[in-house]
């Protein structure tokens, strides 16, 4: 394996480094967050005044609670995985989606099954090749309804007598590593790069003391890859009066990617803005001044009805919150390995940190005045 450059300066340190791997190998599948939410807790809280969490898993820390202006920077926890859904007599597990996980890259895969005994290890079973090719069949594609796993056991009772059963939820095994020059690899940077990027926003403000004039809720939601469920619940709860969204978004570069659709934003580049209806565009120039002031290089991409992340639930929130999405470039989305580069984390760290010292109560968001 190459051995990864060191960045010549960082925002990032040793503890959060070794934080955000750990973070990144923990699986936190969508409706079962929690593992992931205490490793995250538990690092944030030393820079908020206080933590708490809604009934399903969202996590908020809080700087100035009483304060009555209130900011919310915000990403999502949970991960793409898949539920057992049949045991067959032979010990062969079949599933469902949980999320928008991707059929097409699962043969020959390494997963947890989380048992109730604890995870359980398998594999996605797949023919080999020299039992699909002949001259009268086409060779067999990949469908949820013909994957399976495989963890050993040969009978139905040997698979339940490992814990497993309907409903036990399965991840990918694979984790965080490092390729040449300044990349990172994981399963799941979408959206656990996000959170860990909030989490060093409050550090950076922790360890500059800096006063922010509002209250500031960094929240780390649950369920956003079947819906944007979390982001829903959490902003009715808190009611924000401004919220700043990030999430990764694709890195357009790769072979089969059309630009002309999907645009021309590149892994190194910095930063992606969006711009779309649920996009405030007034907070957006602000946004946009504070990296050019600050000299974060940005990338622009347009949405069309909506952003497809956890902006649109806070855009669309109580009486409206104006609402800006900050997305980090990221190559292979919902893969093992998804991929994404040193410099955009650093940069997308400055640019919140920056943003929340530039805004006030009295930053003029309205379209008429």
């Amino acid at each position: 394996m190459a051995k990864a450059k060191k960045s010549s300066s960082s925002a990032l340190t040793e503890e959060s480094l070794a934080f955000f791997k750990n973070y990144i190998n923990t699986p936190s599948p969508v409706g079962f967050e929690s593992n992931g939410q205490r490793l995250w807790i538990n690092y944030v809280k030393p820079f908020v005044d206080n933590i708490f969490t809604d009934p399903y898993g969202t996590a908020v820390g809080v700087i100035n609670p009483d304060a009555p202006f209130k900011v919310v920077i915000e990403a999502h926890v949970d991960e793409i995985s898949w539920f057992v859904n049949y045991i067959n007599n032979e010990g062969l597990i079949y599933l469902k989606r949980n999320g928008g996980v991707d059929h097409q890259i699962a043969p020959g895969q390494r997963v947890f099954i989380h048992g109730k005994k604890g995870f359980v290890k398998a594999v996605f079973g797949w023919p080999a090749i020299h039992t699909r090719i002949s001259n009268q069949d086409k060779e067999p594609v990949a469908k949820v309804e013909n994957l399976f796993l495989d963890c050993g056991a040969r009978n139905k009772k040997e698979v339940e007598d490992l814990g497993i059963r309907v409903g036990s939820v399965v991840t990918y095994q694979d984790g965080f590593d490092e390729l040449a020059y300044d990349y990172f690899i994981g399963r799941a940077f979408d959206n656990r790069i996000g959170g860990f990027m909030i989490a060093e926003v409050a550090r950076l403000l922790s360890e500059s003391k800096k006063k922010l004039p509002f209250g500031l809720y960094v929240v780390n939601a649950v369920q956003e890859e079947i819906g944007l469920r979390g982001a829903e619940m959490i902003a009715r709860r808190i009611k924000p009066n401004v919220a700043i969204i990030t999430d990764v978004t694709h890195d357009t570069t790769t072979p089969m990617i059309n630009k002309m659709i999907e645009g021309d934003t590149s892994c190194g580049k910095g930063p992606s803005l969006s711009f779309g209806p649920a996009v405030h565009n007034k907070l957006l120039q602000v946004v946009e001044d504070v990296a050019a002031k600050a000299g974060i290089p940005v990338q622009l991409r347009t949405v069309s009805r909506s952003t497809g992340t956890d902006t649109d639930s806070f855009a669309y929130a109580n009486d409206g919150c104006p609402s800006v999405l900050i997305s980090i470039p990221l190559r292979y989305m919902h893969t093992t390995v998804e991929m994404l580069h040193r410099r955009d984390i650093e940069q997308t760290i400055r640019l919140m940190y920056e943003t929340l010292l530039t805004l006030t109560p009295k930053t003029n968001l309205s379209y008429f005045e």
